[in-house]
Parts: C-alpha cells; sequence; structure tokens
C-alpha cells in the first residue's frame, strides 16, 4: 500500500449515471464494464463507435525555443523534423535504453508540442521532463483536461454529428480544432479513432451529443484491454518496462534511422549496443490452443521443457474468438510457427508464435 488517495475522474458521475463498474487502475478509480459487459462493449467498437473516457493518462505543454532539443535529448525522435500537426509514437528511455514510458508526441508550432504520457507514469514523466528542461530555454506545462477516445468505424460520422468535424485529419496528427482543445486521430485499438482532451465543462456537453447517436456507447476499461490486445498494442508496464528496450520489444520503427545511428537521446549508447549485438529477447504473438486463455505471468517452455520465456498480455479475443496473448520468447526461437508450451497452474497448454496483429489495424492514413 502506498497510502495515496484514490484519484476519481471529472466525469466520474457519468459513469455512475451509466451503472459503471468501477475498479482501480493506475492509481485511479476508473469505470471496467458497464451493463452490456464486455463481450458486447469490445464487439460494438468494431462495428459503430465506443467511447471511452482516458482521463487518466496525461498531457503536457512543451513550448519554447529549445522545446524541440528538450525532446530530441528526452526521446529517440526528431522533435524538429515533424511536420505541424504530425504526431510520432516515441519513448522515455533510462540509460541502459529501458522503456520508462512510451508517448505520442504531437508538433504544434514552431516551438510548441503536446505530449501525452501514460497514467502509471504520469508523475515520474512530469519530474523527469522538468528535470530535462532545466538545461533548455523550454518549459513544460501540465494540463488540466477531461481526455476522451472515441474509437470504431462511425467514430468520424459521430463527432460530425455532435458538431466536431474530422475529414481532413489524418492517423496519427493532431490539431487544436477550438480553445483549449487537443484532438488527435488516434488510439489504443487498431480502428479508425480520435482521442480529444478538452475542458470539462466542453466535455460534459460532447458526451451527451455523443450519446444521443445510437452509434455511440461508452466503453470500459476491460475491453479497452482486449481491444489493444488483439490489435498488438503495448501495455506499459506489462509488455514495456525499464527492463525491456525497443529492439527487444519489436518498436524499432519508431526510431528514425538517423537517430539510431547519431542521436543524443538518453540511452542511445546502450541501444546502439544491444542493436549490434542483437537482442536476446524478441515480443512475439501467441495463439493457445484450446479456449482456454493463456494470461500474464505464465511461463513458457520449448517442447524439451527447456525455459523459453513468459506471457507478458492476454486473454480472450472477441472479435478473433480464441485466445490471444503476447510475450517474450528467447530470440532463437522468435520464428512464426514455433510450437511453445505455457505452464498454466502446473498444466502444459500448447502455444504458437503468430504474426502480429490479431485483428487488422483499420486506420485512416490518407
Amino acid at each position: 500500500m502506498t497510502g495515496e488517495a484514490t484519484k476519481h475522474l471529472p466525469l466520474e458521475d457519468l459513469h455512475s449515471a451509466a451503472s459503471a463498474r468501477f475498479g482501480a487502475f493506475a492509481g485511479w478509480s476508473m469505470p471496467l464494464t458497464y451493463p452490456a459487459g464486455v463481450m458486447k462493449e469490445h464487439l460494438h467498437t468494431r462495428e459503430h463507435a465506443g467511447l471511452f473516457d482516458i482521463s487518466h493518462m496525461k498531457l503536457f505543454e512543451v513550448g519554447g525555443p529549445g522545446a524541440a532539443d528538450l525532446l530530441d535529448r528526452a526521446c529517440p525522435i526528431e522533435a524538429g523534423a515533424l511536420e505541424i500537426s504530425q504526431s510520432k509514437y516515441t519513448f522515455f528511455l533510462s540509460e541502459a535504453a529501458g522503456i520508462i514510458d512510451d508517448l505520442i508526441v504531437t508538433r504544434l508550432g514552431d516551438n510548441r508540442f503536446m505530449v501525452v504520457a501514460n497514467a502509471g507514469n504520469a508523475v515520474e514523466d512530469e519530474k523527469h521532463l522538468r528535470a530535462l528542461a532545466a538545461d533548455f530555454d523550454a518549459k513544460v506545462d501540465p494540463l488540466d483536461r477531461v481526455f476522451l477516445a472515441i474509437q470504431g468505424p462511425d467514430a468520424w460520422a459521430a463527432l460530425s454529428r455532435a458538431g466536431i468535424e474530422t475529414g481532413s485529419l489524418l492517423f496519427m496528427h493532431g490539431v487544436e480544432p477550438r480553445p483549449n482543445w487537443f484532438m488527435s486521430r488516434s488510439g489504443y485499438t487498431g480502428e479508425d479513432g480520435f482521442e480529444i482532451g478538452l475542458p470539462e465543462a466542453d466535455a460534459r456537453d460532447l458526451v451527451a451529443k455523443l450519446l444521443q447517436d445510437e452509434r455511440v456507447q461508452w466503453i470500459g476499461l476491460a475491453a479497452r484491454d482486449s481491444l489493444r490486445l488483439e490489435a498488438g498494442l503495448c501495455l506499459h508496464g506489462q509488455d514495456l518496462t525499464p527492463e525491456i528496450d525497443p529492439a527487444s520489444a519489436g518498436l524499432m520503427w519508431a526510431v528514425p534511422k538517423e537517430v539510431r545511428a547519431s542521436g543524443g537521446f538518453i540511452g542511445a549508447d546502450a541501444l546502439r549496443s544491444i542493436l549490434e549485438r542483437g537482442p536476446s529477447q524478441k515480443r512475439v504473438g501467441l495463439k493457445p490452443d484450446g479456449r482456454q486463455p493463456v494470461r500474464a505471468g505464465a511461463a513458457l517452455f520449448d517442447a524439451d521443457g527447456n525455459p523459453a520465456g513468459h506471457v507478458t498480455s492476454g486473454g480472450f479475443g472477441p472479435s478473433t474468438g480464441h485466445p490471444v496473448a503476447m510475450g517474450y520468447v528467447n530470440t532463437a526461437l522468435a520464428k512464426r510457427g514455433t510450437r511453445l508450451f505455457a505452464d498454466v497452474r502446473g498444466t502444459k497448454i500448447p502455444i504458437d508464435i503468430v504474426s502480429l496483429p490479431f485483428t487488422p489495424h483499420r486506420y485512416r492514413k490518407g
């Protein structure tokens, strides 16, 4: 127990009125499910539009003449090379190249950037960024915003009906459509969708308009997890940790080649060393035989009973119709089609390495 008080979402009363079941996550009281249940919430998002309250996540505005240089030091990124409104998936790394947090950075102007950080790391992320900012002509401002996500094939149409036009915005781009608003075409489900940070009064008005549309319904944290797992997306604290580097995680696509070669980001030397010798483990997709899910923490073994790795995320995929999982295995075994065995309460369940994602991404890239 940390003794820290549980944090509550600004719109908690709306979730209570919708009969949400709450649970603890990253120090917050979060809606886990609504009366429809996880399966229906998951499938509704895939088929129509799911509305998520992600206000536990944190938005930081980074500005000033040295803002791009600050971000280039903090992350393996070329912040100054981003186009205005372009977003980039990136990381805070330790000196050993471990992933302290994964983030999305959006360029809002010549010297202005928006950084979206994970809830469980928000406090440490702010300290980390502020400490680095002392060496640059830059300022870090945490923003007090409600943060909503609307995901699914009908998301754009539902926003349009609510008076928010999104037509020219493409995947991994963000804009400020109104004063004190930030909207990006991004998300955590594999579907086309949007994330919107806005003042509480505006958020209440937008939620009311969106929920008048039968295509939109509240979706809880449980379905958010099954959606992101089917999409092969990582959860920090499980699939990504300070002990895991981007090469092992299969995320080197997020690090520009020039930055890999000569970037001065924290952890650069360690990451180059890992790339030179090759990572000892790799993140893979895993499909268990049968219908029983294999959960995070399950140990993996090869055909001879030798330790082979471990599962970091696992559950049942409502869209795939079968169990899905991700984990890390020894690099020599990390080939599609390799059969391993997961230890589930003493029973060895056959589990095959498969390609990620389990469901195709449906982003609007233009």
